[in-house]
C-alpha cells in the first residue's frame, strides 16, 4: 500500500485498490495511522476517507473527481455478506436554483459519475467498523444503456425542481435515481422555489443511486447474484 502518491494511470489506482481485498478497515486505518471511530454517527463519510486517503485521492472537497489527474471517483459501497447493498449511494448535491436551460451532458452528476472507482465494504450492522472488510474494487463507466437511464431520471427530477415541486419529490420518483434530502441536520437550508416562482429556503438536496442500480453493477462486475 501507498498512502502518498497519486497514482499515475488508472491500472496502478486499480491494482492498489484490489489489493486491499480481505484487508479490514482496521488494519488499513493502522498503515495509515488514522484512528477508528467508535461509530458513524457523526463521522458518516469516515470509510469513503479512509479509502481516498490510503489511495492517494487529492480532490479532497474540490468540485472534481477524486482523482482529477484520472478523471476518476472514488465510492465505497455498503454491502452485506451476501453482497446486497445496504443503502443508496450519494453522488453529489442537487442544485435546486439556476436549472433553466441545464442538460444531462454538461450537467456535474454526469461528470461525477463519468468513471467510478467502487469499493464493496462488508458493512453488516454487527461488525465493529474496524472488523468490517474491503472486497474487490472494480471500474466502472455507465453504458449506453445506463446513462439512458440516468439522463431520464436526472431530467424528470430536474424538471420537477425547475417547475416548483422539489417538496413533492419522493422516493418512487426516478428508476435508478434518487433525490432526497441531503443536510448534517434539520437547520441547514439552501433557496429552491415554488410553483409560483417564488424563492423558499428548503433542506439542501442530493442525488443517490438507487439499490437495485448498484446491485446489478455488483451482479455484473463480480458475479453477485
Amino acid at each position: 500500500m501507498n498512502s502518498n502518491k497519486s497514482p499515475k494511470n488508472e491500472a496502478e489506482l486499480l491494482t492498489r485498490a484490489q489489493n486491499l481485498a480481505g484487508m479490514t478497515l482496521g488494519e488499513i486505518a493502522k498503515f495509515i495511522n488514522v484512528v477508528v471511530p467508535k461509530d458513524l454517527k457523526r463521522d458518516k463519510g469516515w470509510i469513503g476517507l479512509l479509502l481516498e486517503q490510503v489511495l492517494g485521492a487529492s480532490a479532497g472537497s474540490r468540485p472534481e473527481p477524486d482523482f482529477p489527474h484520472l478523471g476518476i471517483e472514488l465510492k465505497s459501497l455498503p454491502i452485506n455478506y451476501q453482497g446486497k447493498p445496504l443503502e443508496t449511494t450519494f453522488v453529489c448535491v442537487a442544485p435546486l436554483t439556476g436549472l433553466v436551460g441545464a442538460q444531462w451532458q454538461t450537467s456535474h452528476i454526469r461528470n461525477k459519475i463519468a468513471r467510478v472507482l467502487w469499493i464493496p465494504v462488508i458493512s453488516e450492522r454487527s461488525i465493529a467498523i474496524a472488523d468490517r472488510i474491503v472486497g474487490t474494487a472494480f471500474i466502472w463507466s455507465p453504458s449506453p444503456e445506463e446513462e439512458h437511464l440516468l439522463a431520464l431520471d436526472w431530467q424528470e427530477l430536474t424538471d420537477m425542481i425547475v417547475l416548483g415541486d422539489v417538496e413533492n419529490i419522493h422516493g418512487k420518483h426516478g428508476q435508478v435515481l434518487q433525490l432526497r434530502p441531503k443536510a448534517a441536520n434539520s437547520q441547514a437550508k439552501t433557496q429552491a422555489f415554488n410553483r409560483l416562482g417564488q424563492p423558499f429556503m428548503t433542506l439542501p438536496r442530493g442525488f443517490y443511486l438507487k439499490t437495485s442500480f448498484t446491485q446489478a453493477l455488483l451482479n455484473k462486475y463480480l458475479r453477485i447474484n
